[in-house]
């Protein structure tokens, strides 16, 4: 456990409102992706830890004083976390970014503004109203509750891993359910460094619970356990797949938000420096490791050459380094798995005959140190079947498209399993209009890149998911509705007769 002279932390996992050791007794290192050297160890748990955690959750949704709070009183709960969230943000980002090496400057704003889902769902909570329905039957009154499921198995990624958890934990909480948190096994600490918040907050033990551990691990059985009654799942398509698979087996009820390929889309009457700078926050801000990058840039024609030359000056003066650094742009890759996959993909591209404009390796630079850099990279001559535009590097890897006109522009974004998330530039209000009602995509940003926000619903077609997050509609994702029939009548009707 000790590699570098100091003793590492220790994360172990927090079930039923206590830090619990793994059943195996065994650990896993978390590195420090701009080191590339272990920070912490981690508890690695295995279906004996999942059982101890989902009936601790069971357990505080069937008994004890959860399910017997108001849902004024969850509310409150709710609120109170956000409260404690502020003065603790930047010492949880700074935990994020020793976990996944994302700058802190983002990360910093990532973990402040998530108390806005804690608030928002807290006072949603008491909200949730049923209706009474004008039946065509008399003497029957008929209404309708809005009632939770049970426990929620939420698996979150790496790449903004408390952000991604308040996404599925505030509406969960709200609705009166309880949450098993699965991290994902590159950024466990800043999830489980959280709970203590959830504590003080004053939520009942066994309410949240977080197990640590690999997929296979921990994930499956946690997707398969009998108990759970629904997976809000935040990760890659073919894990989503694996996981929709094994929750079929019990007919549990799910949401994903998977995988992209996105397309941002410049027409020849955009504003090109805002346009250079849209294009740079969506593919090289968190180094590339987002579902919504817009890793496949298109552009009209009659501008391809003067845009991308544009392009490259901009992206050569980002500067790589240190992420805990005021002035660094560029950060590492999480972690080595990533880092390999991301530079096999760049040499999948130079041999379908892609050629990089901009970077194209590993990155060298004195700054860099030891860490698992990528140099942000462009490529011209890319086609759109080329493995590079159809498949997801999560990495700063640009794939430049030209395309003619807007039927062409369609045609090509359209042209991908994915649907998360489009980018449009142009100063032409019909053209934008056209452009956002054609493409197949969960969200269309328009003249902007990368906005999200906890009033906004959010969600992919096609692979890239199932459902939405965010928004006042989707705490009804956390719902199931009843219909209650109460007669009225003086006399039960013939018996023998469908009312």
């Amino acid at each position: 456990m000790d590699t570098s002279g100091e003793t590492l932390k220790v994360y172990r996992h927090y079930i039923d409102g206590a830090s619990v050791a793994p059943a195996s007794d065994r650990y896993f290192e978390t590195f420090n992706p701009f080191t590339a050297k272990p920070w912490a160890m981690v508890a690695q748990g295995d279906a004996r830890d999942v059982d101890l955690a989902v009936e601790a959750a069971h357990r505080a949704f069937t008994s004890g004083p959860w399910p017997k709070l108001t849902a004024s009183q969850r509310g409150a709960l709710l609120l109170r976390l956000a409260d404690l969230i502020g003065p603790q943000s930047l010492r949880l980002a700074e935990i994020e970014v020793r976990d996944n090496g994302k700058l802190l400057s983002e990360m910093a704003g990532q973990t402040a503004y998530m108390a806005n889902w804690y608030r928002y769902y807290g006072g949603l909570a008491d909200k949730i109203e049923g209706a009474v329905i004008p039946t065509d039957k008399a003497d029957v009154l008929n209404f309708t509750r809005h009632e939770p499921l049970g426990v929620i198995a939420a698996i979150v990624p790496w790449n903004s891993p408390l952000l991604l958890t308040a996404w599925k934990l505030a509406p969960a909480l709200a609705a009166g359910n309880t949450v098993v948190i699965k991290p994902s096994e590159y950024t466990s600490a800043s999830i489980l460094e959280f709970m203590e918040l959830v504590e003080q907050a004053g939520f009942p033990s066994g309410v949240v619970n977080v197990v640590t551990g690999f997929g296979q691990d921990v994930g499956a059985p946690l997707s398969e356990h009998p108990k759970v009654a629904k997976v809000a799942f935040t990760g890659s398509d073919r894990t989503g797949q694996l996981i929709y698979e094994g929750a079929a087996k019990g007919l549990k009820r799910v949401s994903m938000e998977l995988g992209g390929k996105s397309p941002n889309i410049v027409f020849d009457d955009a504003e090109l420096d805002n346009a250079v700078k849209g294009v740079i926050s969506g593919i090289f801000a968190a180094t590339g490791q987002t579902c919504i990058a817009g890793s496949r840039l298109l552009v009209q024609r009659s501008i391809h050459d003067a845009f991308v030359e544009r392009l490259v000056a901009f992206a050569k003066t980002a500067r790589m380094g240190n992420p805990m650094s005021a002035d660094t742009q560029v950060g590492p890759v999480t972690n080595l798995p990533q880092y390999r996959k991301i530079l096999e993909y760049i040499d999948i591209a130079r041999a379908e005959g892609a050629i990089p404009v901009l970077g194209g390796g590993k990155a060298v630079r004195p700054e860099c140190g030891d860490g698992w850099f990528v140099e942000p990279t462009i490529f011209v001559g890319v086609g759109n079947a080329m493995r590079i535009a159809q498949e997801e590097v999560f990495g700063p890897v640009l794939s430049v498209i030209p395309f003619e006109d807007e039927d062409d522009a369609v045609a090509i974004a359209n042209d991908v399993q994915f649907g998360l998330a489009a980018g449009v530039w142009t100063q032409d209000i019909r053209r934008a209009l056209s452009m956002s009602e054609r493409l197949r995509a969960g969200t269309v940003w328009v003249n902007t890149y990368r906005a999200v926000s906890y009033l906004s619903p959010f969600g992919g077609y096609k692979r890239s998911g199932l459902g939405r997050e965010n928004g006042q509609d989707m705490i009804h994702e956390y719902l199931q509705t009843k219909s209650v029939w109460i007669s009225t009548a003086a006399e039960v009707p013939n018996p023998f007769v469908m009312r």
